[in-house]
């Protein structure tokens, strides 16, 4: 079988002078075995010099052949799916964002539990506690906790008692004298 021709539009040093210039380290890498095949190696050394495998020189040379230099970049992987749409996800941020309430849901604060409980539960959709976890990342949301205030608690009586309470100098040892 007959090697793969390579476009002769581009030499070898300017391939080297855009791999120098190229902040992208995949497609650097792609231009620097495409010039090192332009100038005699063997696609095998070419490729195992930058540290590739034959086999993907060879799918780097169709792309440079078919779009040039710009084709040497990586292409968007789409992923999976989201399991919440948009609407469900703005939804959720905000039941997240009011926060529980003791007597309908039982806790002072959301854990990752609660809320893989309530997802599944409102949406019928199953997430793991990292998976979750994931998606309150992409939502702009941070995973701790605030610091949990009793219910019945009176918030004036706690700051009184914080202002009132004598402040002890330290000894020392760092002990309280």
């Amino acid at each position: 079988m007959a090697a793969l021709r390579i476009r002769q539009d581009y030499s070898a040093s300017d391939l080297r002078q855009r791999a120098a210039r190229e902040r992208d380290t995949r497609a650097s890498l792609r231009l620097l075995a495409i010039a090192n095949a332009l100038e005699g190696m063997t696609r095998t050394e070419a490729a195992r010099l930058v540290g590739m495998e034959r086999q993907a020189l060879h799918d780097a040379i169709q792309r440079f052949n078919a779009e040039g230099p710009n084709g040497l970049h990586d292409r968007h992987r789409s992923g999976r799916p989201e399991q919440l749409n948009p609407g469900q996800q703005a939804a959720l941020k905000a039941h997240i964002l009011r926060g529980p309430e003791p007597e309908r849901d039982g806790v002072s604060a959301w854990r990752l539990v609660d809320l893989c409980e309530h997802v599944e539960r409102t949406y019928g959709v199953h997430y793991s506690e990292w998976g979750l976890s994931c998606l309150l990342k992409r939502l702009n949301l941070s995973r701790q906790k605030t610091r949990p205030s009793h219910p019945k608690g009176n918030p004036a009586a706690q700051a009184a008692f914080k202002k009132g309470t004598p402040v002890k100098a330290a000894g020392p040892r760092g002990r309280a004298s």
